[in-house]
Order: C-alpha cells, then structure tokens, then sequence
C-alpha cells in the first residue's frame, strides 16, 4: 500500500486527531462562550463615537469629528444591516441556502458601504478624507479588540 504525503502542515504534525466525544465539545463550548454579533456591533458603534470625539478634541474642529464619525457610520450600518440578514438566515435548511444568504448579505454590505463613501461629500460638510477614513479603519478593527476580551479567551484547564 503507498502511503500519501501530508498536503498542509497541519497534517504533518497531527496524523491521530480524533474528533471531540460529545462530553468535551459540551465542555469546550462552555470555556468558548459565543460572541454575540449585536455586541460586536456595538462595540464598533462605541469606538466610532470615541473616534469622533478624539479627532474633534485633537483638531478643535467639528467637520473633521463629523467626518470621522460619518466613516465609522459607514462601518456600523452595512454591519448592523449584515449582522439582522444573517440572523435571519440561522435556521437555514442546508449549507447550500446558508452559504448563498451569508454572500448575498455580504454583497449588501459592501454595496451599502460603497453607496455611503461615494454619498460622504454630499453628506458632510467640509469633509475630511483623512478623518473619514481614520473612523473607518478603527471603527473596523475593533472587533479585533472585542474578540480578545469576550469572556473566556484566557482560561485554560
């Protein structure tokens, strides 16, 4: 019998993985709590404030808080809108509709988000592209900060 060579990494190094028993995937869930997405959502909402309000309090001027705040909106509402679509689509019948809802959603988003950067000078008076965008990056990587601090990512057995 010819024996075939590992395709990735991970499998050179794990060639006896055995999948969880019931108890242990019980008990992982219960060290890995799920992240709400409204909370995610939420934090990116916050820090979009927080942003707005520093860019107003280093520049002293309010269109570049404006402009700061209106690029994390920018990343808030197409996440909100995404977050709602595919809370909807939870009880999907098969992996296929699911997969197709979650790109669907995710076209939304990026559309909304593109209507919403092309719609900005129309929108804010004065605008600041860089305070727009400095809204958007932070206001995006923050569920970075969010997923390291939800409950439970530290404890070990």
């Amino acid at each position: 019998m010819q024996k075939i060579a590992p395709e990735t990494e991970a499998e050179a190094e794990d060639p006896d993985f055995k999948p969880l028993t019931a108890q242990e995937a019980q008990e992982w869930r219960k060290r890995h709590p799920a992240v709400s997405v409204w909370r995610l959502v939420a934090a990116q909402a916050l820090m979009g404030v927080l942003v707005a309000m520093v860019s107003w309090g280093v520049s002293g001027e309010s269109h570049v808080a404006w402009s700061a705040g209106y690029g994390a909106l920018s990343v808030v509402l197409p996440a909100a809108l995404f977050a709602r679509g595919m809370a909807r689509q939870r009880g999907a019948v098969s992996t296929r509709v699911a997969m197709v809802g979650f790109f669907g959603w995710e076209l939304v988003k990026i559309v909304l988000t593109v209507a919403m950067l092309a719609a900005a000078p129309r929108v804010v008076a004065q605008l600041s592209w860089l305070a727009l965008l400095v809204g958007m990056v932070v206001t995006m990587k923050t569920y970075w900060i969010a997923l390291m601090v939800r409950p439970g990512v530290r404890k070990t057995d």
